[in-house]
């Protein structure tokens, strides 16, 4: 299982692959922050925690089924001349979910509908367990390309499970500070909203075989939060009290 050690490329491949779910884990972030933060506080980090230990479970499992990953770019059947294989209906369907949540928790935000994104009291177990889910279910669109391009870029499967392993514990570690800076700054919820639906946007279109690069869409994500960055540190220093200096020469 473990022959590779000794491979310099496998361990190329092992960097490649974690630097990669990393990346792509980006938007699983931001989807994990907005929903645990409909958490009360005392429940956050242990939903942070079981979302993503879950969802590694998954694409995991995902992984170690490589047949029928694989076999899910067989076409099914055909809409208006497209083929359309199973890959096609996940990201299709992922895509429309992704739409329906970030546009649900943008109106609530801003109609303050009940709903506004403030953690529930009464959010218990099942509230819990519905997150998790969600996490896991969305985890699952978010890593089919990545899972589908690890088989390619790697011969092991120990090291396409490391590397998942390695780039969950970075998330793990990550998420929190994230969390806890996204529930503190009102705009940048909004921000990170708008860009699920972008996301979800994308994953539809390429469901139906319009291809857009992700690095198109990690620019803008990055270019506007810088902008808003800027926002935020000009809103600061406007708060910031003016200070009075004495006149020169006065001690």
């Amino acid at each position: 299982m473990f022959e590779w050690i000794a491979d310099p490329q496998a361990w190329m491949a092992l960097a490649t692959l974690t630097l990669l779910e990393i990346v792509l884990g980006i938007d699983n972030i931001i989807f994990l922050t907005i929903l645990v933060n409909r958490m009360p506080p005392e429940m956050r980090n242990r939903t942070r925690l079981f979302g993503l230990g879950f969802a590694m479970i998954t694409r995991i499992m995902l992984l170690l089924s490589l047949a029928w990953v694989m076999s899910l770019t067989q076409p099914f059947f055909e809409i208006l001349g497209k083929a359309i294989s199973g890959r096609d209906l996940i990201l299709i369907g992922g895509g429309l979910f992704l739409l329906w949540k970030a546009s649900t928790e943008i109106y609530n935000s801003m109609e303050g509908s009940g709903e506004d994104g403030q953690p529930s009291p009464n959010a218990g177990s099942a509230a819990f367990f519905s997150i998790v889910l969600q996490i896991a279910v969305i985890d699952i669109v978010f890593s089919l390309d990545s899972v589908i391009t690890a088989v390619g870029l790697a011969k092991h499967v120990s090291v396409m499970v490391i590397a998942i392993m390695i780039s969950v514990g970075v998330m793990m570690f990550a998420a929190k500070s994230i969390g806890e800076f996204v529930e503190s700054h009102p705009s940048i919820k909004v921000l990170a909203l708008s860009f699920l639906v972008l996301v979800g946007t994308l994953l539809v279109a390429e469901g139906f075989g319009q291809h857009v690069s992700k690095g198109y869409v990690y620019f803008a994500m990055a270019f506007s939060l810088g902008v808003e960055m800027l926002n935020l540190r000009m809103r600061k220093r406007d708060r910031d009290p003016v200070k009075l200096h004495g006149p020169k020469g006065h001690a």
